[in-house]
């Protein structure tokens, strides 16, 4: 079946002039807020499931309706796979048994990247499919790179990988992460070639619209 979709439309010509600062007030003021009871209980079930597994681990952040989970765990099968999404709802849809290897949790992600840091976990591979462009300049702090917690998901380290219909935001992606790590990460172009991890990668690709793909390698700090 194909689809249609409407591509990113935002009120910015380029990179967002407030990257430096919202990066810079993130790392000078680190977050503080309490972390939301439900995500603390949520992630102590993970970390069970996790020491059980006794296999590297990979982080599918903020995974829909978790089949980009189940595909990742298909295409690692010796890894431990967690999809985390705050959407209980999408969460229960069925897509099928998960693989013994994966795991889906509901979690506040700000709060479960924190949690994560605080138990010393070091994702080998670390997925941000798709994530709200949030494509207005007055919603930045709204896009991971412009939100207090970016520097503790690139803390986590592993190999860093976003996927997303519209450049401008790996673009500030980038951006942002060099002013963190000192490190360039890679940008090109995707072509999924039908083989979609999620339903937003085969909306988009299917639509004609072009994709982008940044890559880094991290080290745990």
């Amino acid at each position: 079946m194909q689809h249609t979709s409407r591509p990113v439309v935002s009120n910015q010509p380029g990179p967002h002039q407030d990257v430096a600062r919202r990066v810079a007030r993130a790392l000078e003021n680190p977050l503080r807020k309490p972390i939301a009871a439900h995500t603390q209980q949520a992630f102590q079930y993970a970390q069970t499931w996790l020491i059980n597994q006794q296999a590297p681990l990979i982080l599918d952040a903020g995974c829909g309706v978790g089949l980009s989970t189940r595909r990742l765990a298909e295409r690692f099968p010796a890894h431990a796979v967690i999809g985390i999404d705050r959407s209980e709802d999408r969460l229960r849809r069925d897509h099928g048994e998960l693989p013994t290897n994966a795991l889906l949790v509901r979690a506040d992600l700000v709060d479960f990247w924190r949690l994560a840091e605080q138990a010393n976990w070091a994702p080998e591979r670390h997925y941000l499919l798709y994530p709200n462009p949030y494509p207005k300049a007055a919603h930045l702090k709204m896009r991971w790179h412009g939100h207090p917690v970016f520097p503790t998901l690139l803390a986590l380290g592993g190999h860093l990988e976003v996927r997303t219909n519209w450049q401008l935001y790996v673009e500030e992606f980038a951006l942002a992460t060099a002013l963190v790590t000192g490190k360039q990460a890679l940008i090109a172009s995707l072509a999924p070639n039908g083989s979609y991890l999620t339903p937003f990668e085969a909306k988009y690709d299917q639509s004609g619209q072009a994709l982008w793909q940044l890559q880094i390698e991290l080290e745990r700090t």
